[in-house]
């Protein structure tokens, strides 16, 4: 090998999208430009707009772009394959160069920034290889004078050349990103920018002004040294890249979807690689990354260990589905080395594990969830003829404040802090409840069962006593120094030697009960640093597990960061998403005593606005529907160049409830010919070409194409279950109400691309205003009509 390749992240997306034997005859030329750059065949050559820019011949039709990055000290050269695309699109204005904030290579592809704005900027593009049907001797093409439209002020006309130098904008890009009129220009100039040069002109457009761009955007990528523009080997090392080695067909055939699970942004890297001296956390709305940045940290935390045999990392969260989702993208970045040093477990089975650890053979009780506790429970109050309290109001009064505090007596519970529970208690009262709750336990007792609550609560407390007894031996070690402590050790105190893992990280925390977050402290030494990283979002709380962390051992006050940037959600979607959770209604909590807010959250993408459409009834909502997805499995159905591409799995109906569920499944499948996968707790059941699901199952997913139907008041929320609230208990029905709002707000940012919504009868109150008043009411028998016609906006 007299050559090293590597891929620039825009190049890898450019392969993504090419024909299977495009693909396979770039494979060719790397193995024949790595054994021999200067091979005659490749007709290797520089571009004139930029001589650190060399076009190489892929095939006929297709080139490769590269730049030289340097030479290894046995000869060995290294070049940076940026952008591979058909020779039409090659232009000798192409430009690569040094980031002088990042000190990163960019690289600048004006071939596809709007004509207007090439043309107010003076700039006119040149192919370097003109078409060979073009004769040279032919006539030239008379020149079409159209009259210049009248001036319009340029979008980021409060800023100037030097402000967007300063920031980090590309060189190539400044005077065009001035010259900008209006916002689908500017996503023009934008779609192959570099991704800081995209941050920084979008953040303005947004209305961030100068400093909070440089301290949400640049800031946290800045390199801290000036670096040499001119020096691209040590550019290259600071540059995310694709080593093009014997597994890079294995890479790009996996696709985008290998990018979209483990891409890092810069910004996001550095949190990945911070130190932190005690618990962090990272949030952000759907999309900004923060699994991502979870997994990578997992990641890091891994390469930082010595090697051994045993699991010093913990990585988990809150469901079954989601753990084994994060298993399989964190196989997609890690070695297998470094993936068996890690223990991925779903917070209520490693809960069971502990208490398997601590319970005698057969002395086990049957874990139950909630519901089968709430059945229990009006059954006792039924039997009591007590109407003074709501089942509901009880058992979360047990969840949430006695066994989220482990509250072992009544006089315990008088004192017991009850912050976002309501109404409050008198004494009288309490004692009442507690009465009422020793009586529940008892019957669970009689029964042999025990909540998931209960279960956790009491693996917290094992956890806790296996904690004080590690810090006891500690102590006492310290005392007997020089003396052989483990020789004075039975078998059955071995295992409180040390605590189980070195770090923890945990994903979706906001579900988490408080119970478990006291499990989880207890299990890593507060005495180490990077002992907790903890990523979530209150705005996404589906389950009504309020804590404040610093209460429970917990503080990452100092050590929080928030993610801004989406990289899922569109800027369409995530408008009308936005209106759904609505910060100026609604407050969100940031996990301690503090308020959250999605200020400053923003997509990097574009695509269609989301479609709201009204029906009379839900037949007229099912016949719709299967409309639509038959519209999207059509599109789906082959890739950009043509060619047959499968749609399975990329294609979701999210609906309120189970029974909307089984009705919508069973009329796609009986009456619209379209397969269905349920999605359950253990991931879609069946090989259906659509996945149909609650809200609640859509955590942690994503689709290209998402249908939410049933969207309607009195479902969305569900007014026949918190009503009563309103008056009864004000603050019940607020937070009910954010529960309802997190909910749909989830399910809408799980779209990629293209997001329906409708309802029938009238729409959900939480629905964007703006959005409904665009939506007429169909007449009868119009629902094929008024499916067709939204999608003809839409496109």
């Amino acid at each position: 090998m007299t050559a090293r390749l590597s891929l620039y992240r825009k190049a890898e997306q450019e392969l993504y999208k090419l024909d299977r034997s495009v693909k396979a005859q770039f494979y060719d030329f790397c193995h024949i430009f790595r054994t021999n750059p200067d091979q005659p065949g490749l007709k290797k050559q520089k571009l004139k707009g930029d001589s650190r820019i060399w076009s190489a011949r892929v095939n006929q039709s297709y080139r490769a772009l590269l730049t030289p990055t340097g030479v290894d000290a046995d000869g060995t050269e290294n070049w940076l394959v940026i952008a591979v695309r058909h020779r039409r699109d090659v232009y000798e204005e192409l430009q690569v160069a040094v980031n002088r904030v990042t000190g990163e290579i960019e690289f600048v592809d004006l071939a596809i920034v709007g004509d207007s704005a090439l043309r107010r900027a003076g700039i006119t593009l040149t192919r370097a290889e003109p078409d060979e049907a073009t004769s040279p001797t032919a006539a030239p093409t008379p020149v079409q004078h159209v009259a210049e439209p009248e001036a319009v002020p340029a979008l980021l006309s409060a800023y100037d050349a030097s402000q967007l130098r300063d920031l980090g904008v590309a060189d190539q890009l400044i005077e065009l990103a001035l010259a900008v009129t209006e916002s689908t220009e500017l996503d023009q100039l934008l779609k192959g920018a570099p991704l800081l040069s995209k941050d920084i002109l979008y953040g303005l457009a947004a209305g961030m002004d100068i400093a909070e761009v440089r301290k949400e955007i640049t800031k946290p990528v800045e390199l801290g040294q000036q670096p040499d523009l001119d020096d691209f080997a040590a550019a290259a090392t600071r540059t995310t890249v694709t080593a093009v080695d014997d597994d890079v067909q294995t890479v790009i055939d996996e696709g985008d979807f290998r990018a979209w699970k483990v891409f890092l942004h810069r910004t996001q890297e550095r949190i990945v690689h911070r130190h932190y001296n005690g618990p962090a956390r990272v949030s952000g709305g759907p999309g900004t990354g923060k699994t991502i940045v979870a997994l990578h940290r997992v990641k890091h935390l891994a390469q930082q260990l010595p090697p051994g045999h045993n699991k010093p990392i913990l990585l988990t969260t809150f469901t079954k589905n989601l753990t084994t989702d994060l298993r399989l993208r964190l196989a997609s970045l890690v070695e297998p080395e470094l993936l068996a040093r890690v223990e991925i477990a779903h917070i209520d089975q490693l809960a069971a594990r502990v208490l398997g650890e601590n319970t005698a053979p057969g002395r086990g009780k049957q874990r139950v969830h909630d519901h089968v506790a709430m059945n229990e429970m009006r059954q006792l109050l039924a039997e009591l003829d007590d109407r003074r309290w709501e089942p509901e109001f009880l058992l979360e009064e047990w969840e949430q404040v006695i066994l989220g505090q482990s509250i072992p007596t009544r006089s315990a519970y008088f004192q017991a802090r009850r912050a976002g529970r309501g109404r409050a208690l008198t004494r009288p009262e309490r004692n009442h409840i507690w009465k009422l709750i020793e009586q529940f336990t008892a019957r669970l007792d009689k029964l042999g069962l025990e909540t998931w609550g209960q279960a956790s609560e009491h693996a917290a407390r094992f956890e806790i006593e296996r904690a004080a007894k590690i810090k006891s031996r500690r102590a006492y070690k310290e005392e007997v120094s020089g003396k052989d402590l483990l020789h004075r050790d039975d078998g059955s105190g071995m295992r409180y030697l040390d605590y189980r893992f070195q770090h923890i990280v945990v994903d979706e925390a906001q579900d988490l009960r408080p119970a478990h977050w006291k499990m989880l402290r207890a299990m890593a030494d507060t005495d180490l640093a990077n002992d907790m990283f903890i990523a979530g979002d209150t705005h996404q709380r589906i389950y009504d597990h309020q804590v404040t962390l610093g209460a429970l051992g917990i503080n990452i006050r100092g050590r929080s960061s928030r993610l801004t940037l989406s990289y899922r959600t569109t800027k369409e979607i995530l408008v009308q998403a936005m209106r759904v959770v609505d910060d100026r209604k609604t407050t969100y909590d940031d996990l301690d005593d503090g308020t959250d807010s999605l200020a400053g959250y923003r997509s990097v993408l574009h695509g269609p606005a989301p479609t709201f459409i009204p029906y009379r009834t839900w037949d007229d909502e099912l016949v719709g529907l299967a409309a639509t997805l038959t519209t999207w499995r059509d599109e789906l159905s082959t890739n950009e160049n043509g060619a047959p591409s499968d749609p399975s799995g990329r294609i979701a109906v999210c609906v309120a409830d189970r029974d909307m569920v089984s009705q919508a499944m069973y009329y796609l499948v009986t009456e619209a010919g379209i397969t269905c996968a349920e999605l359950t707790k253990d991931g879609p059941k069946g090989d259906g070409e659509v996945h149909v699901g609650t809200m609640h199952r859509f955590k942690g997913l994503e689709y290209q194409r998402l249908a939410i139907v049933g969207a309607s008041d009195g479902i969305i929320p569900q007014t026949s279950r918190i009503e009563r609230y309103r008056n009864e208990d004000p603050p019940r029905y607020e937070r009910e109400q954010r529960k309802a709002r997190s909910l749909l707000f989830v399910a809408t940012t799980r779209a990629r691309d293209a997001l329906s919504i409708s309802w029938h009868g009238k729409p959900s109150p939480y629905l964007p205003v703006q959005a409904m008043a665009k939506a007429s009411s169909p007449e009868p028998g119009t629902s094929h009509r008024i499916q067709k016609r939204d999608r003809e906006l839409a496109s």
